[in-house]
């Protein structure tokens, strides 16, 4: 008996408003109709009457200047939505301590795409500070919590994604090519930490380690950032054995239990010359 293909059930306006909604999230200014007609490729009546049924919802708003802006249903799916992340609920606990004990700004992120996404920030309790947004995405190729990401993505998922990624350079620290992300990439995972040293923004360190889940996989990790003027590179290396142990704590809550199965050993055996040549480099 021959097997059917599995529906689909796409809904072509439903995908249109919902991509509409992806065009606000990435413009905290507002956009105005002609605006998003560009963006989404829509003529402009069709934008206008999505933007007013949006607009309807609650999941749009428009001020008196013709600009439209995410409403506030959207603000309140989103603290749902992060309400029920099981790693924020098992985190905060940690994130609290590091946050206590260092008086520096905590992150927590998971991937989103070729993107890491904030999900809980602690604030330093100190004047000088950092700001950031929990829902905002940040790059993989040069932030700490995006490196560590990469570094531990499986080999055959790291070479697909690598090319994907648009290196543009935020700071003159920027990594610049592929070849140097990678040995950056093996650099943090023989080091089981990353540092972002003013690659993403100026006057910005971070240092951040991996979580993983019951699977073994990594898809979230935490950090913590300051300010250079209390963040020498001395200091940070200091505290990453403390985000590291952080880290492994929280995998061990998600179900991750440390161990070396046999398919990483093979794994190892076929990237070992590879791992080797960027030693090599690394040195």
């Amino acid at each position: 008996m021959p097997v059917r293909p599995k529906r689909t059930y796409e809904i072509t306006a439903l995908q249109r408003g919902l991509r509409l909604l992806h065009l606000f999230s990435e413009s905290p200014l507002g956009l105005t109709a002609k605006q998003v007609a560009g963006l989404s490729r829509l003529p402009v009546s069709t934008v206008h009457r999505f933007l007013a049924n949006l607009v309807t919802a609650g999941f749009v708003s428009c001020d008196g200047d013709g600009s439209y802006h995410l409403g506030i249903a959207c603000f309140t799916i989103g603290q749902a939505a992060v309400g029920q992340l099981d790693i924020r609920r098992v985190s905060l606990r940690y994130l609290r301590e590091l946050n206590q004990q260092t008086r520096e700004t905590i992150h927590l992120t998971v991937r989103h795409g070729l993107s890491a996404v904030y999900v809980e920030k602690l604030d330093s309790p100190e004047p000088l500070r950092i700001y950031s947004r929990t829902g905002a995405p940040v790059p993989l190729y040069c932030t700490a919590v995006g490196k560590v990401m990469l570094a531990y993505m499986p080999a055959d998922e790291q070479e697909r994604v690598l090319p994907e990624l648009e290196l543009q350079r935020h700071t003159p620290h920027t990594v610049g090519n592929l070849q140097e992300l990678k040995t950056e990439l093996y650099r943090v995972r023989k080091n089981g930490y990353a540092c972002d040293l003013e690659e993403h923004e100026m006057y910005i360190r971070c240092v951040a380690a991996p979580i993983w889940d019951h699977t073994g996989s990594v898809q979230a990790s935490l950090s913590l950032t300051a300010p250079v003027v209390r963040m020498p590179v001395a200091r940070l290396r200091q505290l990453a054995p403390m985000i590291q142990a952080a880290g492994l704590e929280i995998s061990r809550e998600l179900g991750y239990q440390p161990k070396r199965t046999h398919a990483s050993r093979t794994s190892a055996g076929k990237n070992g010359a590879a791992e080797a040549r960027l030693e090599r480099m690394a040195l």
